[in-house]
């Protein structure tokens, strides 16, 4: 049985009635499960993780769209994360039965189906991207709705699919392909952005820090303090504790402590044992010693 992960981001957060209008939506169709959700109002984003096979998770995107973009209109929206679309990302991910090759095949349908209903351009990343360019997520958010369509005007930014031009209320969407990653956020006890955007700099890859950390730093306005906001790529070759250790050591220096850390969605089973492996510094642990995992396994 083929079974693909689907992470819609979309550009709100705050108000409830349209995030259960989108939940609703997508618990609605056949064949999907929605696994988890979350909003951050502060972000001004809420995150949806749904699976099953391809074509149900295909269908489920589209009726979030149906949902998302009257109700949501990116000129007035504001919040912490950066954004270009009011469904900002698709990412499509391979769970079982399904290569990397066939989730890049289902972006590409997906993002022309999204273009023709909706008028929506879509650009295309990750495994999916047409040209390295577009590859990382963040460069081809940069400038953000408020800079599309100066982007766009530019030949090198045409979309994959669809208008020329951005909506004038939903900006664009970005569908792709790609491996499981973590979204993890460490929160400061302080209000320093500057010492977020400090560290933030220390440990993503893109300003020479580890090789699959993405990481911004931000103000959380309501709580008064900042948060590293991270996407960990891979968490077997950069592990999650050694990204908390690292950004713990580079706030000590100045003179600021973790208030807590929180994973936004799903995170493998592997990546907390191996927290829990490493600073309870366990010997000879194995996964099987998990209870809930050994009581599945017996049931199978």
């Amino acid at each position: 049985m083929a079974i693909v992960e689907c992470v819609p981001n979309v550009s709100e957060g705050r108000r409830r009635d349209i995030v259960d209008s989108m939940i609703n939506a997508v618990g609605r169709v056949r064949d999907v499960r929605l696994l988890d959700h979350s909003s951050d109002p502060s972000h001004n984003r809420s995150v949806l993780t749904m699976a099953g096979d391809p074509a149900a998770v295909k269908a489920a995107v589209l009726a979030l769209f149906e949902v998302a973009v009257p109700a949501i209109d990116l000129r007035s929206h504001r919040g912490e994360h950066p954004r270009l679309g009011v469904v900002d990302v698709v990412p499509f991910v391979p769970i079982a039965g399904v290569t990397m090759a066939e989730c890049v095949v289902l972006a590409r349908e997906t993002a022309s189906d999204i273009a023709a209903r909706f008028e929506v351009p879509v650009f295309l990343y990750e495994a999916a991207a047409t040209t390295p360019a577009r590859t990382n997520l963040e460069d081809i958010r940069r400038g953000e709705f408020e800079g599309l369509a100066e982007k766009m005007a530019s030949a090198e930014w045409a979309p994959d699919f669809g208008p020329p031009r951005p909506h004038p209320t939903a900006g664009a969407t970005v569908v792709g392909a790609r491996m499981p990653l973590i979204a993890y956020n460490i929160n400061l006890a302080t209000d320093r952005l500057d010492v977020a955007k400090q560290i933030a700099a220390a440990i993503r890859h893109s300003s020479g820090g580890f090789r699959y950390v993405k990481a911004m730093g931000i103000a959380l306005e309501d709580r008064g303090i900042v948060q590293v906001s991270m996407n960990l790529t891979n968490h077997e070759k950069t592990p999650i504790f050694r990204v908390f250790e690292a950004v713990t050591r580079e706030a000590a220096r100045y003179g600021v402590t973790v208030l807590e850390s929180e994973i936004v969605g799903l995170v493998p089973a592997a990546a907390l044992i191996g927290a829990a492996e490493y600073f309870l510094q366990l010997e000879r642990f194995r996964a099987d010693q998990v209870l809930e995992t050994r009581l599945r396994d017996e049931r199978e």
